[in-house]
């Protein structure tokens, strides 16, 4: 992107490398950072002595915001959104909010309407359908 183009998130207007990053959503992060957890209190007496309060801190936040708590679930949250070709910006925005109306993903993530594979309203809201099936079986 050229330093004379505005970055609009909305329109998925960010620079290269943060649209070919991969993102994770905070259940995600939340997955990784409780298998280090484990693996600290595994390896130390106490476990706590090991951990900065940033590690802590964030692994409270990510529990505290995610919306899917088993692996299953995280993971079939991940195919249903890469299956719409999402943006991992996009993805990941879906995932942690969860949008229970097409009014809201649009106005969450106005991108998926004005992208050049704009889905239509049909398309989100079976996307959302999918999403809180499995937020109900989880």
């Amino acid at each position: 992107m050229s330093g004379e183009e505005e970055e609009n998130a909305a329109e998925l207007k960010i620079p290269d490398e943060f649209l070919k990053a991969k993102c994770l959503m905070n259940s995600e992060v939340a997955i990784i950072l409780e298998h280090k957890y484990e693996q600290l209190q595994q390896r130390a007496e106490d476990p706590m002595n090991q951990m900065s309060q940033v590690f802590e801190k964030s692994l409270q936040y990510v529990k505290r915001f995610s919306r899917y708590k088993n692996n299953d679930a995280v993971r079939q949250v991940r195919e249903i959104l890469s299956r719409h070709q999402l943006a991992e910006f996009e993805l990941c925005v879906l995932g942690n909010l969860c949008p229970e109306t097409v009014e809201e993903a649009i106005a969450m993530v106005p991108s998926i309407k004005t992208r050049g594979r704009a889905h239509d309203d049909e398309a989100i809201e079976r996307m959302l359908n999918d999403l809180s099936l499995i937020k109900k079986f989880e």
